[in-house]
């Protein structure tokens, strides 16, 4: 079954383009480190709020990743830049 994380973040509207950077050296590392990655999608809401759309073949690899996730120097990085975050799961029932 195909999951998606979703995260709902605000950050500084200055760190916009480093978020960028840090975003996609987090995505090239989750890729060479875990299974299971099908794709992402970052959209920016507003210059405050953006939301970051990870779609995974299963909970499990989701969840695997999330786990090994603190010890990702780029996670760190790109955690550094969030204020504040939400965060839900939800099944694809329909693409």
């Amino acid at each position: 079954m195909t999951v998606l994380r979703l995260d709902r973040f605000t950050i500084d509207p200055a760190d916009g383009e480093e978020l960028l950077s840090r975003h996609a050296a987090l995505v090239a590392a989750v890729k060479d480190t875990f299974s299971g990655l099908l794709g992402v999608e970052l959209a920016k809401v507003d210059d405050r709020t953006w939301i970051d759309v990870w779609r995974w073949d299963s909970l499990t690899s989701a969840q695997a990743a999330v786990a090994g996730a603190p010890s990702m120097s780029q996670a760190g990085a790109a955690f550094a830049l969030i204020k504040d975050i939400t965060v839900e799961y939800a099944e694809v029932v329909d693409a």
